[in-house]
Formats: structure tokens, C-alpha cells, sequence
């Protein structure tokens, strides 16, 4: 079946996420944070936890369907080899330069990132979407997951002990120290949580948006296609459970399997539930309706990773810039901005919020200007 053409779903959904990401990486005080807008501590999840593996799996779907239309137009598997390697590079070094930034410190920069693992996760996922088929794609997601079980519990720590779980102490952690040493996340040191070997599970959530994408390309109906997305959402939720409860806890820092499997079932569900939506077989009222409430994330989607990086340049020029406050002290710019919202007769944590939401409405609209003008960023 050819490949269709650009879902507005897909565009809704990255904008979403990007928007999300924008919110939770934002926030006026880093103490002040509602629960669900930070990080789980370690096991367990939060809604913010659900952000990267998203961005992942749409990686994934985007993947599949503009193969699909480059094959159509005969381009050849090296050919799109190349050029998907070539477009994970630039990123790779896009997120290695946002690190760098403001400092330039080129002994201590930290070397992982988000936008270094989407690279790292592209470049290796691309020959298996090209010269695999869907049971091969499978195979390799569950024989990945199956390998970084086994290294995780039963591989003894040089110096350690096997199937120890816990910050800096696990078999990925030993390795970043070994292959990175000092260009780390500076927050701790000893760990990273983009590291190295947790990059294969995390690969493995980029494939299954593959799979969600390739399942797009045949001729089933919408409606179809949409019901299989969702019971296979359900069914890696209950996977991600199990797992969760009998071998390896759910975890982002240390992207365990259980918690690949899972934030692959939300995936699909929150990708089924837009397919439907706004491309599928809806009722044409409520699509209709959808495309209006959806269209701020299509406005964010379509310059998704030109967002990013430009809010992650705006908040490190906030903390950067600096001046001399009414009392004499020094205070950044980001800081001096989120004075007068913090002096409201609110809570600390809502104050946050309003910063973050303030910040993300910034963003919008110059994504906003872009989209009317026409400005298309691509890598």
C-alpha cells in the first residue's frame, strides 16, 4: 500500500510532546515542582517520565512512514542508509553544542543528552527498519530487551555485585565511568541518565513507534488499524507490569525493559487515541472539533526539534545573564523575570507553573510566527 500522506495525528502528537518537554524542563524554582511535572526519584513513573520514550516512539512512526514514501520514489537502501545517518549526525551534534553552551568547557562537557540518544537511536535503528521486515523488527526489540535484562541483573560490577539497581551503582553506570569518564551529568557524576547501555532499551522503544508505523502502511481500515493499536498499548502496559513486579522495576534513569515495554503501551494508546481523532474514522463532527482543539500542537509539531533546541538556548541565556539586584546581589535574568510571579499570594508550586506555562507560551508563539510564515526547519 503506498504510504500516506503527512497525519495531522502524527504532527499533534510530536507537538504535544515537544510542548510537554518545553513545560517540565521550565519550571520557575526547581524545588517548587508538582509532582507529576518532575521526574520520578528512581523506580517508578511520572507523567514527565513519559515524554522522552514518547519522542522515541514517534522518532519510530516518522521513520517507517517517510522510508516507506523513499522507497515508493525508488530511492536505494544505502542511499537512505546515508541520509538517515547523515541527519543523526547533525542532531548528535546539535545536542553535544546545547551542552557546551554556556561554557564551552570542552574537558567537562557532558557528552550524552536527549537529543544524543534520539541520534545514537536512529543510527542504529536504521539498518534494522531497511533490511529487516516486521518479524525481524520484533525479534531484534525482543532480543535487545532480552540482552539488557540479562547484563543488568546477572553480570557482576567489576568491584561490585550483579543486579544491583540503585544510582551509580548498576553495570551501566560502571561503564560510563569507564568510556566517559568526566563527561557526565554534572549532577552526579557516576551515572548518566542517557548512558550508554541503557541506549539499547531505549532503542528498542524507538523500533516499537517503527512497528506502529509500518502496521500504518498496510491496508487494513482505520478503524482496525486503530482498535490493534490500542489492544497492543493495553498488552505492553500488562507486559511492563509484570516485568515490573517480578524481574526489573520501572525505571527511566536506567530505561529498564519493564519500563520500555510500558511507556511503549501509553504510546500507543496516546498515538491511537490521535490517529483516530484526527486522521482516522471518526465521527465528522468530532473530527472536525479535534482538529481545531489540536491545532497548537500541530503548530509546535511541525518544528519540533527547532523548539527544542531554541528553549533549551533561551534557558541557558537566562542563567547566564546576570545583573545586580535591589539588594546588591547578583541574580540571573531568569531569576529577576521569575520574581514578580513568585511574590503572588500563591503557592510556590503553582508560581512554578505559571513560569513554565508563561515560558511555553513564549515558545508557541514563535512557533506560531514560524508556521504562518512558513518556515519549515529540517535536518
Amino acid at each position: 500500500m503506498a504510504a500516506p500522506a503527512r497525519l495531522l495525528s502524527l504532527d499533534a502528537f510530536r507537538g504535544f510532546t515537544i510542548a510537554s518537554m518545553v513545560l517540565v524542563n521550565n519550571p520557575g524554582d526547581w524545588g517548587n515542582l508538582h509532582a507529576q511535572l518532575a521526574h520520578a526519584r528512581w523506580n517508578g513513573w511520572t507523567f514527565t517520565d513519559t515524554i522522552f520514550p514518547f519522542f522515541l516512539f514517534i522518532g519510530g512512526v516518522s521513520m517507517a512512514l517517510s522510508l516507506g514514501r523513499l522507497a515508493e520514489a525508488g530511492a536505494s537502501r544505502p542511499a537512505l542508509l546515508a541520509k538517515l545517518w547523515q541527519r543523526a549526525l547533525v542532531i548528535f551534534l546539535i545536542g553535544l553544542a546545547l551542552n557546551l553552551i554556556p561554557h564551552f568547557n570542552f574537558d567537562q562537557v557532558r557528552i550524552p543528552g536527549v537529543l544524543q540518544r534520539i541520534a545514537v537511536c536512529t543510527m542504529l535503528a536504521a539498518p534494522i527498519v531497511l533490511y529487516f521486515n516486521w518479524r525481524g523488527q520484533l525479534a531484534w526489540i525482543a532480543g535487545l530487551l532480552g540482552l539488557y535484562s540479562a547484563l543488568m541483573l546477572w553480570m557482576p560490577v567489576p568491584g561490585g555485585a550483579a543486579g544491583v539497581l540503585e544510582p551509580g551503582r548498576d553495570l551501566g553506570a560502571w561503564l560510563d565511568r569507564m568510556v566517559l569518564g568526566g563527561h557526565l551529568w554534572r549532577q552526579s557524576q557516576t551515572w548518566d541518565p542517557e548512558g550508554l547501555l541503557s541506549t539499547i532499551p531505549a532503542l528498542c522503544s524507538q523500533l516499537m513507534g517503527v512497528l506502529a508505523g509500518r502496521w500504518l502502511l498496510t491496508g487494513h481500515s482505520k478503524a482496525e488499524q486503530t482498535v490493534w493499536m490500542l489492544l497492543a498499548g493495553l498488552l505492553l502496559l500488562a507486559l511492563g507490569s509484570t516485568l515490573d513486579a517480578i524481574l526489573m522495576p520501572i525505571n527511566k534513569s536506567l530505561w529498564t525493559s519493564s519500563f520500555a515495554l510500558f511507556m511503549g503501551g501509553w504510546a500507543l494508546l496516546a498515538f491511537a487515541a490521535f490517529y483516530w481523532l484526527l486522521d482516522g474514522t471518526a465521527h465528522a463532527d468530532v473530527r472536525a472539533a479535534a482538529t481545531r482543539w489540536a491545532r497548537p500542537f500541530v503548530i509546535y509539531g511541525v518544528n519540533a526539534l527547532f523548539i527544542f533546541t531554541l528553549s533549551g538556548l533561551v534557558a541557558k541565556t537566562l542563567g547566564a545573564l546576570s545583573s545586580i539586584g535591589a539588594d546588591g546581589a547578583k541574580v540571573t535574568l531568569g531569576r529577576a523575570l521569575y520574581a514578580p510571579l513568585r511574590a503572588l499570594d500563591i503557592a510556590p508550586v503553582n508560581a512554578s507553573l505559571l513560569y513554565a506555562l508563561l515560558f511555553n507560551a513564549f515558545m508557541f508563539g514563535i512557533a506560531y510566527l514560524m508556521w504562518r510564515k512558513k518556515w519549515f526547519v529540517k535536518v
